[in-house]
């Protein structure tokens, strides 16, 4: 797989996550998209620490949350 189709595959699960916290969590787009790239979480898919990128997006979408909360 080549560099350019891993980071639109990135994109594209990076995307879905964002939209799984607002609607599981009730919040908008913009602030779910700060919430995630905000988050450790993120960073460690970006790395592709620990498979993470094989999770489910509603799963990484729970991660980044329980992050966020704890932050808070």
């Amino acid at each position: 797989m080549s560099d350019e189709t891993r980071q639109i595959l990135r994109s594209a699960q990076c995307a879905r996550i964002i939209l799984c916290i607002s609607e599981m969590y009730g919040v908008s787009v913009q602030e779910a998209t700060d919430i995630y790239y905000e988050s450790e979480t993120a960073n460690l898919i970006e790395e592709g620490i620990a498979d993470l990128h094989c999770r489910s997006d509603k799963y990484l979408a729970s991660l980044v949350w329980e992050e966020h909360q704890e932050e808070r």
